[in-house]
C-alpha cells in the first residue's frame, strides 16, 4: 500500500509518515520500481501502534522502545506518564483559578488585570510578611473565592488573621466557600476553616459550624461549640459541657453555659447535664471542682440553688467551693 493510502486509511498525515521513516519508527518494507514507500499490512499495524501510544502521551523516542524492546516493562513509564500528566493537570488548574480570580474582579482594562495577577503574586509568596502585606495592601481587593482559598491554606498565623479578617469584611458569600474546608481530610484546614466561619455571621456560617461540632478533632468541635454557643445555639450545649468535664477551655465553655442559661428551656437542660456531672460515681475531685465552678455562672438564683446542692459533696474541698460560691451569690438571710 502507497503512503498516500496509508494516511488516508490511517489518519497519520504523509509528512508524519516521512518522519516516522527517518526516525526509524515505521519504515515500509518495500519500495515500487519507481521508488515509492510501499507499506505491508504489519508496517500499518505498526503505525497504528505508534499512534495509540502516542494518546498515552509517550513521546516518539518512549515510543521506539516500547515497539522495539519486547522486555520492556511498561510499569515505571505508566508511572512517569501519570505523574506528569498530573503536573499539567495541576499547572491547569492553577491557570484556572487565576483567570477566574481575575474575572470575578470584572476588569475594565488591561491595568486591573495586571494589579489583579500582581496581587495574586503576592497571596502566593513563599514569604509570609509578602503575603500579610497584600492582603492588608489599601487597594487590595481580592476576590472572596481567592480569599477563602487562601485562609483555608495559611499556616503563619499572622497572615491567616488578616486573611480571615479580610473575608469577614467582604460581600463575598464566605460561608459557602469555607464550608467545604470542613469535610477536607487534612485536620489543619479543617481547623482554619472553623476559625474562619466562627469570624462569618449569618445562618449560612452557623449552619456549617453545627456540623462541626461531630469533628473527630476535638479542636474543631470545641471551637464550633463556643461559637454556636455565644449565638445562642442550644445543640452546643454537649460539647460545652464535655469541654467543662475536660478542662478543655472550661472557663470559656462555662461562660457560654452561662449566657445560653438565660433561657429557661435550655437552662433546665444544662441543670440536668452539669448536676448530672455532679452525681456520676465514677467523676473524679477534679471534674466536679470545675462542674462547681461552672454552676457558679448560671443565672444566680438558679446557680445558689445548685450550688447549695453540691454542697453536700462528699469531698470537703469541692463541699466548701460550692458553699462558698453559694453564699456570694445569695447570702445566708439574704
Amino acid at each position: 500500500m502507497l503512503i498516500g493510502e496509508v494516511a488516508r486509511r490511517s489518519g497519520v498525515s504523509t509528512r508524519m509518515l516521512r518522519h516516522y521513516d527517518t526516525l526509524g519508527l515505521v519504515r515500509p518494507t518495500g519500495r515500487t520500481v519507481g521508488g515509492y514507500r510501499e507499506y505491508s499490512d504489519e508496517d500499518i499495524r505498526r503505525i497504528f501502534h505508534v499512534e495509540s501510544l502516542r494518546t498515552l502521551g509517550l513521546s516518539l523516542r518512549q515510543i521506539g522502545r516500547v515497539l522495539d524492546d519486547p522486555e520492556f516493562a511498561p510499569a515505571a513509564l505508566i508511572g512517569d506518564l501519570i505523574a506528569a500528566a498530573e503536573r499539567r493537570l495541576d499547572r491547569e488548574r492553577e491557570l484556572l483559578k487565576r483567570l477566574k480570580a481575575v474575572d470575578a474582579t470584572d476588569p475594565t482594562g488591561w491595568e486591573d488585570v495586571l494589579r489583579i495577577v500582581e496581587l495574586l503574586h503576592g497571596l502566593a509568596s513563599p514569604d509570609a510578611a509578602r503575603r500579610q502585606q497584600a492582603v492588608l495592601a489599601p487597594a487590595a481587593e481580592v476576590p472572596g473565592p481567592t480569599l477563602a482559598e487562601a485562609v483555608l491554606a495559611e499556616s503563619d498565623l499572622n497572615v491567616a488573621g488578616a486573611l480571615r479578617w479580610a473575608l469577614a469584611r467582604s460581600d463575598h458569600d464566605a460561608a459557602a466557600s469555607l464550608a467545604p474546608g470542613l469535610a477536607s481530610t487534612d485536620v489543619a484546614v479543617r481547623r482554619r476553616a472553623v476559625l474562619a466561619l466562627a469570624e462569618i455571621p449569618g445562618d449560612d456560617a452557623t449552619a456549617a459550624l453545627t456540623g462541626a461540632l461531630t469533628d473527630p478533632d476535638a479542636a474543631v468541635s470545641r471551637h464550633a461549640a463556643l461559637t454556636l454557643g455565644s449565638r445562642g445555639e442550644p445543640g452546643a450545649v454537649p460539647v460545652l459541657v464535655r469541654m467543662v468535664v475536660e478542662g478543655a477551655n472550661d472557663v470559656e465553655a462555662a461562660e457560654v453555659l452561662g449566657a445560653l442559661a438565660a433561657d429557661p428551656v435550655q437552662a433546665q437542660r444544662i441543670e440536668e447535664a452539669l448536676t448530672g456531672g455532679l452525681e456520676s460515681s465514677d467523676a473524679k475531685v477534679e471534674v466536679r471542682m470545675r462542674l462547681v465552678q461552672a454552676l457558679a455562672e448560671l443565672p444566680p438564683a438558679l446557680a445558689a440553688r445548685l450550688l447549695r446542692q453540691a454542697a453536700n459533696d462528699p469531698d470537703p474541698t469541692v463541699a466548701r467551693t460550692a458553699r462558698a460560691l453559694a453564699d456570694l451569690l445569695n447570702p445566708p438571710g439574704a
